[in-house]
This record gives structure tokens, sequence and C-alpha cells, in this order.
């Protein structure tokens, strides 16, 4: 060996594999809360402005998780408060956007454009960062996305709605990239924290021309309380702690999952009829996910560098809370999100 590679211990690599196997399966709970929470959200939103449930669902979050863990405040330090405000700032332009699309397009198209961040995901790394994806995880992400469509789309006409959507997708994308590069080496409860207040504010913005009001049925504030705390505090805590294990790539084709887990339990609980296009768009799903995480794989590989770079990162900067903290504002090169296999400089 030339010096630049080492073996690493068999349990060494079995820990890296049991953490990006849970990080896996708690990424796809969080897709199903989220497809289960979308009835929920559906009705509770026909009574009640959208950037008020958007503002109290946040804020309500963000005061659960703060009222579980005091001492997150504590450990909320410049690094943290920057990058947290940052990824915020993404996920409430996210959920702005998509409400707003959702005013001039059908639900079905939304939820394909939204989809459709499993394909910008590795673009915009690739523009931003110089970083080529890997035909395994290309192969993934656009089989992922033909399931989208398949599931979801139902003919398309082109307007302000889907564009405010795409948008929408741009924004998720970013967002995923931005815990792919911010969350290593970070305490994931106080980033999450974070990252919920910064959304709640910019929806208290958008509500202010009306004034915020508080739901006005024992049912509304049921879906307040249930998307706050399962569909907001605990996905996005999880979201946030899976991706220091996988990759940006990884989480965007698991979390392609979320309109088949939303088609289930309208089935289930809407009693809505399975077609043929939503059964065989389910099925490309699963096979993209399979795709992306088959053993050996290159985004299998990358995920494993990254997680190494990221856990030496850690060790030679010290503590900073609970997880650690990074030497200076920008993350090292061995924190970026080894989406791809090479770069291109």
């Amino acid at each position: 060996m030339n010096g630049r590679f080492r073996l690493r211990p068999a349990r060494e690599d079995a820990a890296h594999s049991r953490l990006r196997l849970t990080a896996v399966v708690g990424l796809l709970l969080v897709t199903a809360v989220w497809g289960a929470t979308f009835l929920v959200v559906k009705d509770a939103t026909e009574g009640m402005p959208v950037f008020d449930f958007l503002t109290w669902r946040f804020a309500l979050a963000a005061l659960v998780m703060a009222a579980i863990r005091p001492s997150v405040l504590r450990r909320i330090d410049r690094g943290t408060l920057a990058r947290g405000a940052g990824a915020g700032f993404l996920l409430g332009m996210s959920y702005i956007l998509q409400t707003l699309g959702l005013q001039h397009t059908s639900a079905a198209v939304s939820g394909f454009l939204t989809g459709l961040f499993v394909v910008i995901t590795p673009l915009l790394a690739w523009a931003l960062f110089r970083q080529h994806l890997s035909l395994t995880a290309w192969a993934a992400a656009l089989t992922a996305t033909a399931g989208l469509a398949l599931i979801t789309l139902s003919g398309v006409s082109f307007g302000s709605g889907e564009a405010l959507t795409l948008m929408c997708a741009l924004f998720f994308a970013l967002h995923l990239l931005a815990l792919g590069r911010w969350s290593p080496g970070r305490d994931a409860y106080a980033l999450t924290v974070v990252q919920l207040t910064t959304a709640s504010l910019m929806c208290l913005i958008g509500a202010a021309p009306h004034g915020v009001r508080p739901p006005q049925s024992g049912s509304t504030w049921m879906a307040v309380l249930v998307t706050a705390v399962l569909a907001s505090a605990f996905a996005y805590m999880v979201q946030t702690w899976a991706q220091k294990h996988v990759t940006a790539t990884q989480a965007a084709v698991v979390l392609t999952m979320e309109p088949v887990f939303a088609g289930l339990f309208a089935v289930v609980v809407g009693g809505e009829r399975l077609t043929v296009s939503t059964l065989v768009g389910g099925a490309l799903v699963v096979a993209a996910m399979f795709l992306i995480e088959v053993p050996g794989s290159p985004s299998e590989k990358s995920a494993e560098a990254e997680s190494e770079g990221s856990e030496g990162a850690e060790a030679s900067e010290g503590s900073e809370g609970s997880e650690g903290s990074e030497r200076s504002g920008e993350p090292s090169p061995q924190s970026k999100p080894a989406l791809w296999a090479k770069e291109t400089s």
C-alpha cells in the first residue's frame, strides 16, 4: 500500500454499516410520518390560513424540543446558530413556495414537481461543488423520478403554480445539501431547534399582514400538535442526525418514499383506490432505494468516506456541545457531502 489508503478493522466497518442502516431506517420512518400526516394537513388548512398553520406548527415544534431538553439553548453557539439559520431559511422557503404553488396547481402535480429534488440535488452539487455523480446514483435518481411521475402525475400545464413548486424543489435540494455539509460535527438537536425557529419566524412574516390567529377547533389544534411534534420536531431531528451518516443523494432517494406512504395511507384511511400506475411507480421508487443502497456501490463507499472524514475532523477539532465542533466557519473538505465518486479538479 502507498500510505494513502489504510485498512480499517472489521468492527469499525461493521459500526459504520450499522450507523448507515440506522440512518436509512430513520429517514424511512420520517417519510412514513410525512405521508401519514398529508391528509391531516390538507383538512386543517381548509379551515385555517396556511401561513398561520405553518407558524404554529414550526413554533410549537421548536418550543417542544426546547422544553424536553432545556440545556439545548446553551449548546447553540455561533456556528450552530449560523448553520441552523441558513438551513432553516432553506426549509422555510421550501414550505412557503410549496404552499403558494398549491394555490395555483393540483396536489398531484405539486407532489411530482416537489419530488424532482431527487434529481436537482446531484445537479446542484455538481454545479456548486464540481463533483461528479456516480452512474449508480444517477440511475437511482432517475428511476425514483420515473416512479414519482407514475404515482402522482396526471396531465401538466406549466404556469405560476408549477413554477413556484419547481422553485420549492430547488430549495428542498439546497436544504439537503446544506445539512450534508453542516450537520457533521454539530449537535443535531440544537441544529434542529434553530432550523424550526427560523422557519417559524419566516412564516410569521408571511402571516403578519392579517395577524396570526390560533386554531379555531379541537381538530385543527390536534393537526397542529401532530405535525409540530411528529412531522416537524421528530422528523427534522432524525433527518439532521441521519445526514451525518448518509450522503445527500442517498437521503434524497430515500425521501422519495413520502408519496408512496402518502398513497398507502390514502388507500387505508381515505378509501382511495390503487391504480396500476401507482403500483408500478411505487415499485420503481423501491427499486431506486435498492439501487442506491446496494452493498459495494460507489455511493456506499463515498458515504463511508464521508463518515470517516467527519469523524476524523471531530476528533482533531475537539468538542463543542455534545457533538463536537469545526475549527472554522467553513466545513472542512472531509465534511463535504461525498455524493459523487470523484471531483473534476
